[in-house]
């Protein structure tokens, strides 16, 4: 299930199913940066000199105009429209749109080998690539979950960019996802590796959301799906995931801070077509905050961050399992 897509373009969740993808040492306070200049507020708004000079009452023109501008595209407005449409809250809003229009856009963003997308989506496409990488080097660093043999639940699968390495590994892996079309394309591109990959353990391919996952795990995973549930939703899910499992859960997302809140916020006045679920950016002591009740603690962090993706990575264990 790909993250619904804003900044001063989008923020969003994406895969790019790349089952060789290069794992480096983690340490506890992983960063990883693609080496651009990054797109500030400042840089997406006209500069005061190309702006012509205005009278008072053209300039008291403009800012009603700008301000029904405003009113008319009012994210909130616009997808709590939406969500009524299919019945309901964000759940029914994601599951509808990852099913139709949005199942599409995605699946073109996650493919490497799709050269149709826009310089945007391809910057999409290459930070989430950087966070499955990230999270497969944290995975097989651990030396008490060896990925060959390992049980692993990938909450959350998308097109399979992270179930079709850990497969390829040799860990028998649960891929679920809201949205019955990404599970559908996983299991075709799951079907397509294991010819080319020896070793290769087939995944069980489910259609759930997260509410609804059951059973028992070394690793939970789940990245880029907290950005659809609203903060006390989010705590809940952190905690649900944690009771699936042993010894890893690894997750992430959107940062809440002043400056994405900011970019959120101005991508969020020119919706796309295809852009139609909210996102939700969330505090680290939110996070923290809710491991912490599931009784878990962060032992390593990341942070990802493009031009237009962001995402704090976290792996945690069980505060039971001390330091190691």
């Amino acid at each position: 299930m790909a993250r619904a897509a804003v900044s001063t373009a989008p923020l969003s969740r994406l895969h790019s199913p790349t089952p060789s993808i290069p794992c480096h040492s983690v340490s506890s306070q992983l960063r990883i940066h693609q080496q651009r200049k990054p797109l500030t507020v400042a840089s997406a708004l006209p500069e005061v000199a190309d702006l012509p000079g205005l009278s008072l009452p053209a300039a008291a023109a403009a800012a009603a105009a700008l301000a029904a501008a405003v009113s008319l595209s009012d994210p909130e407005r616009r997808r709590k429209a939406q969500a009524e449409a299919v019945g309901g809250g964000d759940k029914e809003a994601v599951r509808a749109y990852f099913n139709s229009t949005g199942f599409e856009r995605w699946r073109r963003i996650y493919d490497p080998a799709t050269d149709d997308v826009n310089r945007v989506q391809l910057d999409i496409r290459e930070g989430h690539a950087q966070t499955v990488a990230a999270t497969l080097a944290m995975l097989r660093d651990a030396p008490d979950v060896p990925l060959s043999g390992a049980t692993v639940c990938d909450a959350g699968c998308g097109t399979g960019s992270l179930s079709i390495p850990l497969a390829s590994a040799g860990a028998s892996v649960l891929a679920s996802d809201i949205s019955a079309a990404m599970v559908s394309e996983a299991q075709r591109q799951a079907q397509a590796a294991a010819s080319s990959s020896p070793g290769f353990r087939m995944p069980r391919f489910e259609v759930r959301d997260l509410e609804s996952l059951e059973g028992r795990y070394d690793v939970v995973v789940c990245l880029d799906v907290l950005i659809h549930y609203p903060r006390e939703e989010a705590q809940k899910m952190i905690r649900h995931l944690a009771s699936l499992a042993g010894k890893r859960l690894v997750i992430s997302f959107a940062p809440k801070t002043l400056y994405f809140d900011v970019l959120k916020r101005v991508g969020e006045l020119f919706p796309g077509p295809s852009k139609a679920t909210r996102a939700y950016l969330h505090s680290e002591k939110d996070i923290e905050e809710a491991l912490r009740a599931a009784g878990w603690r962060v032992k390593n962090k990341g942070f990802i961050s493009t031009q237009f993706y962001f995402a704090k990575l976290y792996e945690a264990v069980p505060v039971a399992a001390g330091s190691s």
